[in-house]
Order: C-alpha cells, then sequence, then structure tokens
C-alpha cells in the first residue's frame, strides 16, 4: 500500500469522534439548497440570453453529468464512508500528492465562494436598513455562522435544513404564481399572452441563438456557452459524499440522498425557467430585474422585491453555512492524511472539527477585507479560481473512480470489498455508477468541453488562464510541505 493509502487509513481510523447525527432529509436538502441559490433568483436572466428557450435542454444535459459526479462519488462513499470524501478517496486510490491538490482545492474555492457571499450580504440588509455599513452585516452573519457550527453537526443540518426550505418555498410559490397566469389567461406586462406555446413560437423559436453563434458585439451566445453557466448552478451537489462521514447509516442514506437529489433540482430548474419563459418573453429578460419578481409582479404581488430580497439573503447565509462546514471537515481529513497542520485534527466536546471552523472562518475574513478594499481584483481573478477549481474537483472525482474500481478488482477495496478480487469484487459494490465503463471518460471529455466553450467567454476566459496556474500553485506547495518533513 501506498504511503498516500496509509495516510487515508489513518484518517478513517481516526474518526470515531465524529457524530453521525445527519439524517436522510438534511443529506437532500444540504445538496439541494446549495444548487439552488441568487444564481437562479438573480441570474437565470443571463443564461436565458445566451440561448434561450433552450436553456431548458442545457440544464437537463449539464444536470444528467452532474448526477454522474455525484453516483461516482456516491459509489466510493457507500463503500468508505469518510469526512473529506475525494480527498481521502484520491490519497488512497491515487496518491498523496492528488488527495493534497483535491482538498486544499476543494477548500480555498469555498473560502472563495464564501468570500463573495459575504461581500454582499450588505445590499441585501441595507435593502431594509440602508444606514447599516456593508462591513457590519458580513462580520454579523459570520459570527453567527461561525457560532452555529462549533454547535455540532446537528445543529448545522437543521440551519441548513430551514435555510433550504425557504428557498424552495419561493420557487415552488413562483411556479404556482406563474401557473395560474398562464391557466387563467391573466393579463402580462410584456402584452403577449403567457403560454408555453412561448418557448416555441418567439422569433428564433426553441434555439433562437443556435448551438454556437457570434452576435455583431463579439459576444458568443447559443446552447454549448450556456452549458458552461449550467454547470456551475449544480456546484455544492458534492457536498453528499463530505456529509459521508456524518451520515447515520450511509449505505442507505446516501444512495436515497443521491438518487432523489438531482431529478428534484432538474425539477426545480426546469419548470421554473419554463414557466418565466412562458410568462415573460425570454428576449425581455435584461438582467435588470430579477425573472421572479416579473413573475410576482404579474400576479399583482408588488411585495416580491421584498419577498426575494429574504430569501436571497437566507441563500446567502446557506452558501456560507455549508461552505464552512465542508471546510472544516476537509482540513480534518487533509490533517489525518498528512497534508495538513496536525492541530487541525482537533475535536471539540460535540465532536466537531473545531480547529477547521475557526481556520476557515479567520482566512474567509481576510479574503472578505480584499474584497472590500480591492473589489475588481478580487472578482475578476479571485473568482476565476474558484470557476476553474469547480473543474478541476469533478475531473478528480471521476479519475479517483477509475482507481477505486481497480483497486477493488486488485484485492485492494474498503471494507467488506477488502480481499475480494475480480469480477466477484466490483459486483459487490453496493452502489454502483451506470455505465461505469464508459460514463467516467463521456463525464470528462464533457468538461473538456465545457472548459474549450469559457474560452469564447470575456467572463470565464480568464478563468481558463488562471486554472493551469493555480494547479501550479498547488503543486509547488505538495512538494514544499513534503521537503519540510
Amino acid at each position: 500500500m501506498s504511503e498516500g493509502a496509509q495516510g487515508g487509513t489513518a484518517a478513517a481510523e481516526g474518526e470515531g469522534a465524529l457524530r453521525r447525527s445527519l439524517k436522510n432529509r438534511h443529506i437532500q436538502l444540504i445538496a439541494l439548497g446549495g444548487a439552488i441559490g441568487t444564481g437562479l433568483f438573480y441570474g437565470s436572466s443571463d443564461s436565458i440570453s445566451l440561448a434561450g428557450p433552450s436553456i431548458l435542454l442545457a440544464y437537463l444535459i449539464g444536470g444528467f453529468l452532474t448526477f454522474m459526479i455525484v453516483r461516482a462519488l456516491s459509489e466510493m462513499s457507500v463503500e468508505d464512508p469518510r469526512a473529506g470524501a475525494f480527498s481521502y478517496y484520491a490519497t488512497r486510490y491515487w496518491s498523496k500528492r492528488a488527495g493534497f491538490v483535491s482538498g486544499w482545492n476543494y477548500w480555498f474555492n469555498y473560502i472563495l465562494v464564501s468570500m463573495v457571499e459575504l461581500s454582499v450580504v450588505g445590499s441585501f440588509v441595507n435593502y431594509w436598513f440602508p444606514g447599516i455599513p456593508a462591513w457590519v452585516s458580513a462580520a454579523f452573519f459570520l459570527v453567527v455562522i461561525t457560532s452555529a457550527n462549533l454547535l455540532g453537526v446537528k445543529k448545522f443540518g437543521e440551519f441548513e435544513f430551514w435555510f433550504a426550505i425557504i428557498k424552495i418555498t419561493a420557487v415552488i410559490a413562483m411556479i404556482v404564481g406563474g401557473l395560474a397566469v398562464i391557466m387563467l389567461a391573466l393579463p402580462t406586462d410584456s402584452g403577449i399572452p403567457a403560454s408555453f406555446a412561448n418557448l416555441f413560437a418567439l422569433d428564433g423559436g426553441f434555439l433562437p441563438n443556435g448551438l454556437m453563434e457570434q452576435r455583431p458585439d463579439g459576444q458568443w451566445t447559443g446552447l454549448l456557452m450556456a452549458l458552461a453557466v449550467v454547470m456551475f448552478s449544480f456546484g455544492g451537489t458534492e457536498l453528499i459524499g463530505v456529509t459521508a462521514g456524518e451520515t447515520e447509516d450511509p449505505r442507505r442514506t446516501i444512495p436515497k440522498a443521491t438518487n432523489g437529489i438531482i431529478w428534484r433540482i432538474l425539477v426545480f430548474y426546469l419548470c421554473a425557467l419554463g414557466v418565466i419563459m412562458a410568462v415573460v418573453p425570454w428576449d425581455t429578460l435584461d438582467g435588470q430585474v430579477s425573472p421572479f419578481v416579473r413573475i410576482f409582479d404579474s400576479v399583482g404581488v408588488h411585495a416580491a422585491a421584498g419577498i426575494l430580497n429574504f430569501v436571497c439573503l437566507t441563500a446567502v447565509m446557506s452558501v456560507y453555512n455549508s461552505g464552512l462546514y465542508a471546510n472544516s471537515r476537509m482540513l480534518y481529513s487533509l490533517a489525518h492524511q498528512g497534508n495538513a497542520p496536525a492541530y487541525l485534527k482537533r475535536l471539540s466536546r460535540r465532536g466537531v472539527p473545531a480547529a477547521g471552523v475557526l481556520t476557515s472562518a479567520g482566512v474567509t475574513v481576510v479574503a472578505v477585507v480584499v474584497v472590500f478594499l480591492w473589489p475588481e481584483f478580487a472578482f475578476n481573478y479571485l473568482m476565476s479560481i474558484a470557476t476553474i477549481s469547480a473543474i478541476i474537483n469533478w475531473t478528480i472525482i471521476m479519475v479517483t473512480q477509475l482507481r477505486f474500481r481497480r483497486a477493488v478488482a486488485a484485492g485492494r477495496g474498503p471494507g467488506e470489498l477488502a480481499g475480494l478480487t475480480g469480477k466477484e469484487a466490483v459486483d459487490r459494490i453496493q452502489f454502483k455508477l451506470p455505465f461505469a465503463r464508459v460514463m467516467p471518460y463521456l463525464v470528462l471529455a464533457f468538461l473538456a468541453c465545457v472548459v474549450v466553450a469559457m474560452c469564447f467567454s470575456p467572463s470565464y476566459r480568464v478563468a481558463v488562464i488562471v486554472g493551469p496556474v493555480w494547479l501550479a500553485v498547488l503543486l509547488v506547495a505538495y512538494q514544499l510541505t513534503q521537503r519540510r518533513e
């Protein structure tokens, strides 16, 4: 067994104090809530402008491929449920270097995402209380969420459950309101009768911008360009794997949560966007007003902006709550692998990796200060790292799954698979990735196509440039840590 595998095993043996308190309802809502955020409530008009009604097809394709990524991760999590998930698996089945890159890449990604969420929380608070400085709002919510994470994993799960319920209720209310406009033939502010026929009858039809075409202003649009935006909408679903080490009965809960989460996300995205484009002509969505506000306004709920502001505030808190949880568990796992300082192994009396929680919160404070002082630098460059790191993370998950299968077939599988070899061992895997012989390669090819599409977008192009540099930084950092040992 390699040094990395030994480190992974040590991590596994040291996790007894983590509390398996997360139930299926927690896992379902954690992953579902992570994929429904301000991007859907405010940013959906941008994705619609790229592909028109065919954005529904983009979400269908992206959702299926994301489901395969989560299934690959869940295949390993069911057999070997550990804190740190893909970082631990990369260490054990690939190499210690791969575990280092995977874990620190994911940790830094969530630091940056948390940074952006906390930096904009002030704008939502200022909607009601314009006199409160943005940094005060950021500091308040950082302290509240950090304190909640220190109370224990069950408290975290409850917080995230109710945050997600609020967002889901808002989406359902919008869908019901939009359907009422359509079925009752209520007048709309666009002057065009609300109908699902608008998905096909308006200028350009269902695929108005084709697969990919360039506008006169030089911007690229089309179905393929929309895929890059869509894939990042599904970020956060991999939290199912991160929670595996603290889940009640993971062999039952993880498969149930995994199979349920993707179709629910697709229903929410497909139904929500389908209703939006049926009520509001897609080519009138200019991004100045949330599509959700337009729907509520259409049914006479003129307090929609205030309602949506509250929903987005809870969405921001939800993202930071999930990010802090994931980061603390990732640091805990990295420390057991020998890829992070040993003090991060420490657990509180409640079974919480408190050192990881406080370290992640402290670094987030520094990142938020950077945003307030140099916003242009932070959003143009730091967020580009967050963008490409998602691709890096998903790629490592798929490659690790391939190596996991080879390890199982060679008799080096975990738990009940240990000692079994060949087809007998593979057949004993409880929750298999569908079409496992070809699916990892199909997902990797799809992710490569997304990167190519990003090269044509000014918003994402910098991420493609920064990505190799970021990988080089991680690899150099790994080499430096090895020299100190």
